[in-house]
């Protein structure tokens, strides 16, 4: 106990210390940074700058945390070709937007894109890197001379790290757009006042999966959730609503661990065997390759699987050896869009063209490393004499056979997209409303904290139709938006999420799972959008697909 007190005031101690810290650097006007967090990232200069976090690399080695010393970096490896594309999404629609003269006019929109490693500590460092700027010296002058400030910060892959994340953010009102954190408690408008997001709450999915139950007349089911916010939530929507809404039941309840313990796996394994519920539900952020392993083994079979957006996205449910035992699986997936000049923009991707391989600025190399095989120079000890290639920086992308320029089915990618342009929509209509009694750069550029709570006044004003498309609602029962999320009170009509209904089939299949059809849908499915402003009052959207 005693340990756990001197912990806890360590940690309130240093975090009133940051605290002053960075309220030190929001709102004098000249302020001396003590540190800097070495992150890995990409940059872009402008007068006004959007933060990006992204797992660029998936897996961190953390150092031995004595405290005792400063603690040294965390090394990342495992470079995610996803994460890296979401992050150049961002870029692409920030150069977009830049060539636009009838969005942000004589504003140019710069970025500061971080790896967060996909780990909660690096992606805290990222944020508050954020909020505090990243120059040691920074100077706000009337001629505009300083450092621009980070109005507005688009990431947040996981529901778990958006939740920690806002926590702090919100403090600063600083606006954090997430592209895939769905978990319903993010919908709480007091505990996270500054978050938003353009993927629907879980809120619509768990509707979704009921309504299909009761499409089929399926009553009896099994829930299989992960040991998480997303799938703890999700578990309290069904024990709520599905009798109410379904008219059906749950027969038991498993959470998946993190550590898939194999005897805890056999376990729920055995209990889906032995339950008399044919129908199993999912809802986990990962696909559980050790579950599907240990259905096998017991040859689990005649199960009809409905499952989240985050299963039916895995390329495991095409593997030929799963296919007898998830064929007819029934998925719901988060809406596709196109995005036209994106495949173009990722063939310009050039390591030249952008910074050299320092801290800090190493994400394009990593990219061209992990694409060619290759090291740039200085390469580690005994590359080349392994037989090792070193990088030109001329190698031709389109050259390798690599998913990474496939732009026919963009789903988090769209979502960045939107996020992007959901800011820029609110800086100008920020900048509209004072341009009249305040230049831009006073407005931008004079108190960090006032401008990034204007900004998140103006996201929470958008109507969720204007930006991107109509959604249809058939039941008007909520008014979170399910492309631009504010879910709080809105003069905004209802909506509803756009999702489809996917299925997978097998060629051959020993199931015996519910009879079921591929054509059946139980929400909209949405053609793709290009952001614009709609003139006059419109709240339709540009189609382009």
């Amino acid at each position: 106990m005693r340990a756990f007190l001197d912990t806890s005031l360590l940690f309130l101690m240093l975090y009133f210390c940051f605290f002053s810290a960075v309220s030190s650097s929001l709102y004098s006007s000249s302020c001396q940074l003590k540190g800097q967090f070495h992150l890995n990232g990409i940059h872009k200069t402008g007068d006004v700058i959007l933060g990006g976090l992204f797992a660029v690399n998936t897996i961190s080695i953390d150092p031995d945390l004595s405290f005792t010393s400063e603690p040294q970096t965390s090394d990342c490896y495992g470079f995610d070709i996803v994460g890296f594309r979401l992050a150049q999404t961002m870029a692409f629609a920030i150069d977009e937007i830049n060539r636009n003269s009838n969005l942000l006019p004589n504003v140019t929109l710069g970025y500061s894109l971080y790896d967060n490693c996909a780990q909660l500590g690096i992606g805290f460092r990222a944020a508050l890197t954020l909020v505090s700027g990243q120059e040691e010296q920074v100077t706000l002058e009337e001629n505009c001379v300083g450092t621009p400030p980070v109005l507005g910060i688009v990431g947040g892959a996981s529901s778990r790290r958006s939740i920690a994340i806002s926590t702090v953010l919100g403090l600063y009102s600083m606006p954090l757009v997430s592209y895939y954190a769905t978990c319903s408690c993010l919908s709480d408008r007091k505990k996270f006042p500054s978050f938003f997001r353009t993927i629907p709450s879980d809120a619509f999915q768990v509707n979704a999966m009921i309504q299909i139950l009761k499409h089929f007349g399926w009553t009896w089911a099994g829930l299989l959730i992960n040991d998480s916010d997303y799938g703890f939530h999700a578990a309290r929507s069904f024990h709520s609503d599905l009798g109410p809404v379904g008219g059906g039941c749950l027969a038991y309840t498993e959470i998946l661990s993190r550590g898939d313990d194999p005897a805890e796996v056999r376990r729920i394994v055995d209990v889906m065997r032995k339950s008399t519920a044919r129908v199993v539900i999912v809802f986990a952020n990962n696909f559980m390759i050790n579950l599907m392993k240990e259905v096998v083994r017991q040859n689990v079979t005649g199960l009809q699987w409905i499952v989240s957006e985050a299963w039916t996205s895995a390329d495991v449910l095409q593997t030929p050896h799963f296919m007898p035992y998830l064929g007819g699986t029934l998925g719901i997936a988060i809406r596709r869009g196109e995005i036209p000049g994106y495949r173009d923009f990722l063939l310009q991707i050039r390591p030249d063209l952008h910074h050299n391989n320092t801290v800090g600025n190493s994400m394009v190399n990593q990219f061209w490393e992990h694409t060619f095989q290759c090291r740039f120079a200085p390469p580690p000890a005994g590359w080349v004499e392994a037989g090792g290639e070193l990088c030109t920086g001329q190698e031709v992308i389109e050259n390798v056979g690599t998913d990474f320029l496939d732009d026919s089915d963009l789903r988090p990618e769209y979502n960045v997209y939107k996020a992007v342009y959901a800011l820029a929509y609110a800086l100008d209509d920020m900048l509209h409303s004072t341009r009249a009694t305040c230049t831009i750069c006073k407005q931008i550029l004079s108190t960090q904290g006032g401008s990034t709570s204007n900004l998140r006044r103006h996201l929470k004003a958008a109507h969720p139709t204007v930006l991107f498309a109509q959604v249809e609602s058939d039941d008007g029962a909520t008014a979170a938006a399910a492309n631009i999320s504010t879910s709080g009170t809105s003069s905004a009509p209802p909506i509803t999420a756009a999702a489809t209904l996917v299925t997978a089939s097998a060629t051959s299949s020993t199931s015996a799972a519910p009879t079921t059809t591929t054509t059946t849908t139980t929400t909209t499915t949405q053609a793709a959008v290009r952001p614009r402003r709609p003139g006059n009052g419109s709240t339709q959207a540009e189609q382009t697909g």
